[in-house]
C-alpha cells in the first residue's frame, strides 16, 4: 500500500489530524513535521528495518517519533512507561533494538538507570537534516512495523511482531463496525504504547480522522473535550469511563456529533452501562489482544441490554470459533483474521504451537459463542477451576459479586482441597464505609448461582497485584496480608 501519511497528506491536506490542547495540525502539517524529525533521525543513523525502542508519553514528541521511524521504515519496540528497570532491561536486551529514543516529558528515573544506547529525542531535534533522506514509499503488508511485549500475566513477556498488515486489517474491521465517516475524531486517551493507544493514531492515517492527543488522563479535561469539542469516538477501559461519569454534572451531555465509547480491557458492570444510557452515552464493548492488534470482536450498544456480559460478534474481516467444548459450550476462545500477528520476537516455536492447522490463534481465554454469534469471555483458560469435576470460571463470579454495593474488587482464586481438588475463594476490596460480613456474601453467592462456584472464603485485601500495564497478576495474590471477613 502507498504510505499511508504521504496519502492523507496528498488527498486531505487541509484536514484536521492532530488536536493537542491549543494547538492543531492538518495532515500536511503533520507531515512536515513528521518528514523533518525523519530526517534528523536519519541523520542519526536510523535506517530501513532498523529495529528502535522507544520510551514515550502521549506527548507531540512522542506522536511525531512512532510516525517518523514508519517514514524511515524502522521497527518500533514500544517500551511501557510504567516497568520497572528489570524488566525494561529484558525488553531492550531480547528485542537487540538500535538504541532507545526517549521522551522528554516520560519518567526517565528507571531507563536512565539501565547500560543501553539511549537518546532523548529533543537531542536528535537539534540535528541537521539528512538531506538524501527519503521516506519509505510503500508500507508492505508483511512488513513489521511495531513490536509490543504482552504483560506477562501467564510468564514471560512476549514481544509480538506486529505489521501494516494487521494494523490495516484491525482499522477496515472496526471501521465497518462504527461506520467511520469524515466528520469524525477520536480521543486518544489510553497510552500510545499499548496497542489501544497506538491501533487510533493508526486508524487516523488510514480513515483520514483527527485525533485529541491527551497527554495524561484528566477527567476534568476529557469531559470539556467531549461537551465543548466535536470529538465523536473516545476509547476507554472500564475504570476510565467510571471517572468520566463521576465527574460529568448533572444534566450534561457530551456535544451533538459525540457517537461512542469504544470499551475494551473487561466487560462493563450493569450500573454503569444503565449510568450510559441514561446520559445519552453509546457504549461499544469488544474483545482483543496485543496478538490482534486491537479489537477483533465488539458489542454494539443496541445489543447491550440484552446481551449483558457479552464482549459481542466478531468483525468483518474475523473469524471466531470455540474449541475443547465442555458440556457447557466453554471452551478456548480461537481466532482467524488477518490482524493476528506475524509471530513472536525470538520465539517462533511457540507462536506456531498457539496456531491451529488451519490458522486460528489459540488466545488461552475461554469462553462460549451463542446462537446468535455473541461471544462471552470467562477468563483465561489458566485460571479456571475445577471444583469436584465442575468448572468454575472466575470471571463469571467475580461479575456476580460486582453488583454488591460496596465491593471494589473482588479476584477469585482456586485453592487445593482434598475432598474437591479445588474450591474457590475470593479475595475482595470493601469500601471503608461497607460493613459485609463472610457470611452475608456466601447467602448473597447462595441466591445468584451454582453452590459450587460460591466462595469458600472471603479475604479481605486493599489492593492486587498487577503488571506494569495494570492487569491483575492472579498468581501473586497469595502473597499479600489478608484478614478473614
Amino acid at each position: 500500500m502507498e504510505n499511508w501519511l504521504k496519502k492523507q497528506a496528498q488527498l486531505n491536506p487541509k484536514k484536521t489530524a492532530l488536536i493537542l490542547e491549543h494547538s492543531d495540525f492538518t495532515f500536511k502539517e503533520l507531515d512536515d513535521s513528521v518528514q523533518l524529525y525523519a530526517s534528523k533521525l536519519s541523520t542519526y543513523g536510523v535506517k530501513q528495518h532498523d529495529r528502535i525502542a522507544i520510551f514515550i508519553t502521549n506527548s507531540f514528541n512522542g506522536y511525531i517519533a512512532i510516525l517518523a521511524l514508519q517514514q524511515i521504515g524502522a521497527e518500533i519496540v514500544f517500551l511501557n512507561t510504567r516497568l520497572s528497570k528489570d524488566e525494561l532491561v529484558f525488553q531492550l536486551r531480547d528485542s537487540n533494538a538500535k538504541f532507545c529514543l526517549k521522551d522528554d516529558n516520560a519518567d526517565l528515573s528507571e531507563i536512565e538507570q539501565i547500560d543501553y544506547p539511549q537518546v532523548r529525542i529533543s537531542k536528535t531535534l537539534s540535528l541537521v537534516n539528512d538531506k538524501s533522506y527519503q521516506p519509505v514509499e510503500e508500507f508492505n503488508n508483511d512488513d513489521v512495523t511495531s513490536i509490543m511485549y504482552t504483560s506477562g500475566t501467564s510468564g514471560r513477556p512476549k514481544g509480538v511482531l506486529q505489521t501494516f498488515g494487521n494494523h490495516f486489517y484491525s482499522a477496515i474491521g472496526t471501521s465497518l463496525n462504527l461506520g467511520i465517516n469524515y466528520r469524525d475524531s477520536w480521543v486518544l486517551a489510553v497510552p500510545l504504547f499499548h496497542i489501544s493507544g497506538l491501533s487510533i493514531a493508526m486508524r487516523s492515517l488510514i480513515y483520514g480522522i483527527g485525533v485529541y492527543l491527551i497527554p495524561k488522563f484528566d477527567e476534568t479535561y476529557i469531559n470539556k473535550i467531549l461537551i465543548n469539542e466535536r470529538a465523536s469516538i473516545i476509547s476507554l477501559v472500564p475504570t476510565m469511563l467510571k471517572r468520566l461519569l463521576n465527574n460529568l454534572a448533572p444534566k450534561q451531555k457530551y456535544n451533538s456529533n459525540f457517537r461512542c465509547v469504544l470499551l475494551g480491557g473487561g466487560p462493563i458492570d450493569n450500573w454503569t452501562l444503565l449510568r450510559c444510557n441514561m446520559l445519552a452515552i453509546p457504549v461499544i464493548q469488544s474483545y482483543g489482544m496485543t496478538e490482534t492488534a486491537s479489537n477483533v470482536v465488539a458489542l454494539n450498544n443496541r445489543d447491550a441490554q440484552r446481551k449483558v456480559g457479552s464482549s459481542g460478534q466478531a468483525l468483518f474481516p474475523v473469524q471466531l470459533r470455540i474449541t475443547q467444548k465442555n458440556n457447557e459450550g466453554i471452551g478456548e476462545i480461537e481466532v482467524k483474521a488477518p490482524n493476528v500477528a506475524k509471530s513472536y520476537l525470538n520465539m517462533p516455536e511457540l507462536f506456531r504451537q498457539r496456531m491451529t492447522k488451519d490458522n486460528y490463534f489459540r488466545t488461552g481465554d475461554i469462553g462460549f459463542i451463542d446462537d446468535e454469534g455473541f461471544l462471552f469471555v470467562k477468563g483465561r483458560k489458566d485460571d479456571m477451576i475445577i471444583s469436584g469435576g465442575e468448572n468454575i470460571y472466575p470471571e463469571e463470579v467475580e461479575n456476580i459479586y460486582s453488583k454488591i454495593k460496596g465491593i471494589l474488587g473482588m479476584l477469585i482464586i482456586g485453592k487445593r482441597n482434598e475432598t474437591w481438588g479445588q474450591v474457590p475463594i475470593a479475595y475482595v476490596i470493601l469500601d471503608e464505609k461497607a460493613y459485609l460480613t463472610g457470611q452475608d456474601l456466601i447467602d448473597y453467592g447462595r441466591d445468584h448461582m451454582a453452590h459450587y462456584k460460591v466462595p469458600k472464603e472471603f479475604r479481605q485485601v486493599d489492593h492486587f497485584p498487577q503488571t506494569s500495564s495494570g492487569k491483575v497478576l492472579r498468581r501473586k495474590i497469595y502473597d499479600l496480608p489478608y484478614k478473614l471477613i
